[in-house]
């Protein structure tokens, strides 16, 4: 079951790798979307 919590541009190549990943290393550039300093 996958939800759609963000939009962006990625490869399908890229998919494949940040299913490896997780937290902030998985995070994608969002369109549209001022990112805020943490």
């Amino acid at each position: 079951n996958i939800q759609v919590k963000r939009r962006g541009d990625v490869r399908q190549a890229k998919l494949y790798y940040l299913r490896e990943l997780s937290g902030k290393a998985a995070r994608i550039k969002e369109k549209l979307a001022k990112q805020s300093a943490d």
